[in-house]
């Protein structure tokens, strides 16, 4: 299995063409917008100014499963995203990360790590094959060494 097996909408609704993304490194992240790692849109952007593009994305993934911190509407997430931080890059509809109604590519994640998300700004990175390269907990900052080098490496 691969990312591109998987269903997901983005924020609007409109299904996500995954060959948008082929061939580019992803960096998957569940986001929130009432979380103490809220701030970390501001590096998510910043990476995203700095090397989005033809070999690099970001995915902003949505979800209301930790202590009720995304409880906005499509709309509301957009507005708080946009204003506070400018996010350019995209963001997905609101997904279950954990629990019965874990979306199916989180429960893919879960199997491919051995381990599910713990809190909000948990980190994956995805190759160009759509497949999984690492993990990073919530609380690594988005340009932590790691997560560069990775995506700077070709």
């Amino acid at each position: 299995m691969r990312l591109y097996d998987f269903s997901l909408n983005y924020l609007d609704g409109k299904p996500i063409d995954w060959n948008d993304f082929k061939g580019k490194k992803v960096l998957l992240v569940n986001v929130a917008s009432q979380c103490g790692l809220t701030p970390q849109y501001a590096q998510l952007q910043e990476l995203n100014e700095a090397f989005g593009g033809d070999h690099f994305a970001i995915i902003g993934v949505p979800c209301n499963d930790f202590a009720g911190q995304e409880p906005g509407t499509a709309e509301e997430i957009a507005t708080f995203c946009s204003v506070n931080y400018g996010v350019s890059f995209p963001l997905s509809e609101k997904v279950h990360t954990i629990g019965e109604e874990i979306h199916p590519i989180y429960e893919w994640l879960k199997e491919q790590t051995g381990t599910e998300v713990s809190w909000n700004f948990q980190k994956y990175l995805i190759d160009q094959e759509g497949k999984i390269a690492g993990y990073f907990s919530p609380q690594t900052e988005p340009a932590e060494s790691h997560i560069l080098d990775w995506i700077k490496k070709s």
